[in-house]
C-alpha cells in the first residue's frame, strides 16, 4: 500500500550463545505508515531494542544464529543489503535515537562537529553549510545559545541537553523514518515532558514517521497512533491507541495498563496499583504454549500446552490469546 513506509514480515533474530540461542524476536509482523507513529511497548529484555537494533543492521552478524524474514523499506528489503548499501541509509533516510546519549556521544568531539558530520557524509555539505545547518538544528530541537553550544563537549551539557542534540542528529537529513529507542528513560519527569513535546512538535512540522520504543504505555499514549504490545520476543497485541488504551484484550495488555497509576477525583486518592505476577521468562528457558501462561491468571490447559497465533478478532485489533475467543477477560 501506498501509505506503507516500512512493513516488517517475520523477523526473526536469534542469538548463540556458549549457553544455548536466545530468541530475542521471534518471527514478529508490523507495518509503520507514512506521517503516523507507532509504539513498541513492553518489559525490558523483551525485544524491543533488538528489533529496532535489526531493522538499522546494527547487530554484528557473527553473533547471530538466525537473522531472517523481511524488513520493507519503500522497493528494498532492508536484511538483504550489503553494509555498504544500509549505511546510505541509515542515518539518511532512517534515522535512530538512542536511549542513552551519554554512550551514543563521541566524548572526544563536539556536539557541532557530530551534528556536522552526519551532514558532511550524507548530504555532501562543506563545512560552513554543515555548521550553518548545525546551529539551525540545535535551534530547532530548542538549544539555548548554540553557536556556545556547538563548540562544547558532551560532558559540558545536561542530560536533557545531550537528548535533544541526539534528537537534532537523528532529523539533520530530514529522513522518512525514525526509530526512538526509549528517549526519555534516563531523564526525570519534567525533562521527559519536554522531549516528548518536542517529538510531537518535530513530527507535526516535518512529517515524519517514528517507531517509539518504551515500557511505558503512558508515553506511548501521548504520540502513537497505533500499538504493537511485545512479549517474550512476540507481538501479542497490536491495534489502534485508542482503541488499546479503551478495549484491551489481552491479559498482559490489561496488566501494563493496571499497572498505571490513577488519580481519582471523588476522593481525592490515588487508586492502588495491580502488580502482575512472576517475572518474564528467560529466553533460554521458555515455557511451552503461551509464553505468559505461568503469570497469567486466567490460563486454561490449552494455552499452557499450544502457543496462541497472533489473529485479529475485530477490525485492525489483533491479539495473541486462545480466551479472547470466550469473551473480554477483563
Amino acid at each position: 500500500m501506498d501509505d506503507v513506509l516500512l512493513k516488517v514480515i517475520d523477523l526473526r533474530t536469534y542469538f548463540k550463545t556458549a549457553e544455548g540461542v536466545i530468541r530475542a524476536v521471534e518471527g514478529i509482523n508490523f507495518q509503520v505508515k507514512r506521517g503516523k507513529v507507532l509504539g513498541l511497548v513492553g518489559e525490558s529484555g523483551c525485544g524491543k531494542s533488538v528489533t529496532a537494533l535489526s531493522i538499522m543492521g546494527l547487530i554484528p552478524r557473527t553473533t547471530l544464529e538466525v537473522f531472517s524474514g523481511q524488513v520493507l523499506y519503500k522497493d528494498s528489503n532492508l536484511l538483504g543489503l550489503t553494509d555498504r548499501e544500509i549505511q546510505k541509509i541509515r542515518g539518511r533516510r532512517i534515522s535512530m535515537i538512542f536511549q542513552d546519549p551519554s554512550t551514543s556521544l563521541n566524548p572526544v568531539f563536539t556536539i557541532g562537529e557530530q551534528i556536522a558530520e552526519v551532514l558532511r557524509l550524507h548530504l555532501k555539505m562543506g563545512r560552513r553549510e554543515a555548521r550553518e545547518r548545525t546551529i539551525d538544528l540545535l535551534i530547532m530541537v530548542g538549544i539555548p545559545s548554540p553557536e556556545k553550544r556547538y563548540a562544547e563537549y558532551p560532558h559540558q551539557l545536561s542530560g536533557g541537553m545531550r537528548q535533544r542534540v541526539m534528537i537534532g542528529m537523528a532529523i539533520s537529513c530530514d529522513p522518512d523514518l525514525i526509530l526512538a529507542d526509549e528517549p526519555t528513560t534516563a531523564l526525570d519527569v519534567t525533562l521527559q515532558a519536554q522531549i516528548l513535546s518536542l517529538l510531537h512538535d518535530l513530527r507535526e512540522r516535518l512529517g515524519m514517521s517514528m517507531v517509539l520504543i518504551s515500557h511505558d504505555l503512558g508515553v506511548i499514549a501521548q504520540l502513537a497512533d497505533e500499538v504493537a504490545v511485545m512479549y517474550s520476543g512476540r507481538i501479542v497485541e497490536y491495534t489502534s491507541t485508542r482503541e488499546l488504551l479503551s478495549k484491551p484484550l489481552h491479559p498482559y495488555t490489561q496488566g501494563l495498563l493496571n499497572s498505571l497509576p490513577r488519580f481519582t477525583r471523588s476522593d481525592e486518592r490515588a487508586r492502588r496499583l495491580t502488580a502482575i505476577p512472576g517475572t518474564v521468562p528467560h529466553l533460554l528457558s521458555q515455557p511451552s504454549g503461551c509464553k505468559f501462561h505461568p503469570r497469567c491468571e486466567l490460563v486454561e490447559e490449552m494455552g499452557r500446552r499450544d502457543e496462541p497465533p497472533l489473529e485479529e478478532k475485530t477490525v485492525h485489533h489483533g491479539v495473541r490469546c486462545w480466551r479472547v475467543e470466550k469473551g473480554p477477560t477483563r
